[in-house]
């Protein structure tokens, strides 16, 4: 146990932390889903939002001109690390050819940046919530599929590949394949976070999970990974299939997998002709199908229906996971410590608990959005990211738990059925960061749901417990602001404040108004017209319309 834990060591890199924070500036990124977030959420961590000029704050001794000399594309997250002198794994050297410099491609993205016109500004991503995304009716639903199998290397062990890909895409210049290549080494680390170390099986349960590729100007891509046995006979390794989309619908992939895995049974061929048809077929728009027409041997044509949720925030989370897992005092506690930007950690065995994990608690905080270090599966290689002292919200597979010892100052959360404890290490304020009256709000809102909920019945109930906390604490936003006529609007923190006439709520909130989250949140809104009412105005505006409608039925 001690060598394995020597050797995992040595594997790892060496991670250097520096804290860079720019100013919000407008992009072209996709529009929808809760998880659109812009600019790079690391430890070399590009803080967008500081309210007040570009200043980078690094490291002592470390020359600006150098913050960043190597960006990467990583999961959410983007790691700047320092290479050790000597590869010391053929998983090091594999993930240190991923990460190499990229700097004409910075170069590039800077250049086509300042060749914008000056009207090229993204979606308010509070709006993002209330439109249809840009991509809802045009865009693919995936960029590419790609087969990534165990090859056995002549040391004995098993070394993860991609095997096939689909479309294959010929004609690339030069640097478009250096981009290729270093995504796909990416999918490898993410579809195997366990390393090289396995055996054939003869049973192997399928799971899915999810990541996020992360480059340094902030674009994303999601990754959809479904693990399985291949089809034959005797011992064999697993193999995983992952589609790489820019869009963000968990559920929606996971039944494509579904589709995918039938045919692979049948025939590795069998794939390709669905996967050529949904290629072709638009990602639909919220609430909308989309029809497959599919032949398979003996069974003739089949129609697929694929149908996207109504409500397009709520399309990359299934609430099931994170309610069988916690109790809703748990999940309340665990939200409490989000709402505060701590570093939190979330152990399990299964790949998929930690990704739907994640992704469930980080939608708990709409309006608002996690604006640090996401990662729903760290893999071995890169474990030491848990030393980082920025906020973050990371899935760490049980086996490495050992890994987490001498932390302090975080939440660690133990979602496995066999555990003894949830919070294996917490600073203990977690229940009494709410307001108290509010908290039991939450609980008692929570309890309208079925006992066996569906994912459509947890859709409806668990918004609509968490969204009135931000309503009630929050939600007067807009009426401490204020604005000149042509001038971007000035947000009155002091009155804000003191507008809350509960002592326990105006506590919270002077801590609440401090965090990144709610910074970036009025910085959009300041830049907002006052004409323009944004996704969360309009909740506010619907919510207190509601209560005055019961209220009228009361008398």
């Amino acid at each position: 146990m001690e060598e394995d834990k020597a050797a995992a060591a040595r594997s790892r890199r060496a991670w250097s932390f520096s804290s860079l924070r720019i100013k919000r500036k407008p992009s072209d990124g996709d529009g929808g889903g809760f998880s659109v977030r812009r600019g790079l959420r690391s430890f070399s961590s590009v803080r967008e939002g500081a309210r007040k000029g570009n200043e980078e704050d690094l490291p002592s001794g470390t020359p600006k001109e150098d913050a960043t000399d190597h960006p990467s594309e990583i999961a959410e997250g983007g790691f700047a690390g320092t290479e050790d002198e000597e590869s010391s794994s053929m998983m090091k050297k594999r993930l240190s050819s991923a990460w190499s410099s990229f700097r004409g491609k910075l170069s590039r993205d800077r250049a086509l940046k300042e060749a914008e016109p000056a009207g090229a500004a993204d979606l308010d991503l509070t709006e993002s919530k209330g439109k249809e995304p840009r991509y809802s009716s045009a865009q693919f639903f995936f960029e590419y599929l790609v087969v990534v199998s165990l090859k056995k290397t002549k040391e004995g062990a098993y070394e993860p590949q991609i095997t096939y890909q689909f479309p294959k895409r010929d004609g690339l210049v030069r640097f478009q394949k250096e981009e290729q290549e270093k995504t796909f080494k990416a999918i490898t680390l993410f579809c195997f976070p366990e390393g090289i170390n396995w055996e054939p099986l003869t049973e192997y349960c399928s799971e899915t999970f999810s990541f996020v590729l992360t480059e340094v100007d902030g674009s994303r891509r999601n990754g959809y990974c479904r693990r399985l046995l291949p089809h034959g006979n005797g011992a064999r390794p697993p193999e995983a299939y992952c589609i790489i989309s820019s869009v963000a619908c968990f559920g929606l992939f996971s039944k494509i997998f579904d589709e995918v895995e039938k045919r692979r049974q049948i025939s590795k061929a069998m794939v390709y002709p669905f996967m050529q048809s949904l290629r072709e077929a638009p990602f639909p728009a919220p609430g909308n199908t989309v029809n497959i027409k599919s032949f398979i041997p003996d069974a003739g044509t089949e129609i697929i229906s694929l149908t996207r949720p109504l409500e397009s925030w709520l399309e990359h989370v299934d609430f099931r996971t994170l309610f069988r897992c916690l109790s809703d005092e748990e999940v309340v506690q665990v939200f409490a410590a989000t709402v505060l930007e701590r570093r939190i950690i979330f152990i399990a065995d299964e790949l998929s608990t930690l990704s739907q994990v994640i992704h469930a608690v980080a939608v708990l905080l709409s309006p608002f959005t996690w604006q640090h270090t996401l990662i729903p599966i760290v893999p071995e290689i890169l474990i030491d990211v848990v030393m980082a002292p920025t906020p973050y919200l990371l899935g760490v597979q049980k086996r490495l738990l050992d890994f987490l010892e001498d932390q302090t100052d975080l939440l660690v959360v133990d979602l496995s059925e066999d555990r003894q404890e949830t919070f294996i290490t917490k600073i203990g304020d977690e229940k009494a960061i709410l307001p108290h009256k509010l908290q039991d709000e939450i609980l008692q809102a929570l309890k309208t749901r079925p006992e066996k909920a569906t994912v459509e019945e947890l859709n409806r109930v668990v918004p609509a417990a968490f969204f009135p906390f931000f309503i009630k604490t929050v939600g007067h936003f807009s009426n401490h602001i204020v604005r000149k006529q042509g001038e971007p609007g000035v947000f009155q923190q002091r009155s804000f404040c003191k507008a809350l006439e509960s002592k326990s709520t105006r506590h919270f909130v002077k801590k609440f108004v401090q965090s990144q989250m709610f910074d970036l949140f009025i910085q959009e809104v300041e830049q907002q017209p006052a004409s323009q009412e944004g996704f969360f105005q309009k909740k506010v505006a619907e919510y207190h319309q509601k209560m005055k409608k019961e209220k009228t039925k009361k008398h």
